[in-house]
């Protein structure tokens, strides 16, 4: 296996995680109620199946592994700037989130953690600053291989983050109220304004 191969199967295996993250919330948000009877034993259903969901996404693609629309490895340098922005904005993110908020525990275990809406940081700019991250990653990756296959999991990752977006908006207005509300009118989703 070359170079190339490798690489494009390394960005299949990425793209098949970073890709299907919203159906992992639209797995969780619909069903919170359930999820929050069984507490944290809840991931012992979500993520198996989310592992699920990446291992059927990579052998979907596996036939289209080296359909390419271009292939030069010249792409790597506009693609580092989308690695680079990603990196940035996730740093920014995580700076004012803690681990509880990111894998959804302060969701599913509202009374087990302190329930504070973060509006600061970057999260005065973007309301969903990680998803943004993961769209500049997302984006790296299909302009750095030129890969079909990662063009057309990064058009289903804006379809499904678009409804999972939603969804966590309304989820967030139910647990915050009109200060979420208020936040939401005033902060976009994902692009900052100028």
């Amino acid at each position: 296996m070359g170079l190339r191969a490798a690489v494009d199967i390394l960005a299949l295996v990425v793209a098949s995680g970073y890709c299907t993250i919203p159906l992992f919330w639209l797995m969780v948000h619909p069903f919170m109620e359930r999820w929050r009877k069984r507490g944290r034993r809840a991931y012992g259903i979500i993520l198996p199946a989310w592992g699920g969901i990446i291992a059927i996404t990579f052998l979907i693609l596996w036939p289209f592994r080296s359909a390419h629309f271009y292939a030069t490895w010249s792409a790597w340098a506009p693609a580092a700037m989308f690695f680079l922005l990603g990196f940035l904005i996730y740093r920014a993110a995580f700076q004012s989130f803690h681990h509880i908020q990111v894998s959804g525990l302060a969701e599913i275990e509202p009374g087990k953690h302190r329930q504070h809406l973060v509006t600061t940081g970057i999260r005065s700019r973007v309301r969903h600053p990680i998803y943004l991250g993961h769209l500049c990653e997302i984006a790296g990756w299909c302009i750095a291989t030129g890969l079909i296959a990662l063009y057309a999991l990064a058009v289903f990752a804006v379809l499904t983050g678009a409804v999972m977006i939603r969804m966590e908006d309304r989820e967030l207005e139910a647990r915050f109220g009109e200060a979420y509300r208020e936040y939401r009118s005033k902060v976009p989703a994902i692009i900052p304004r100028g």
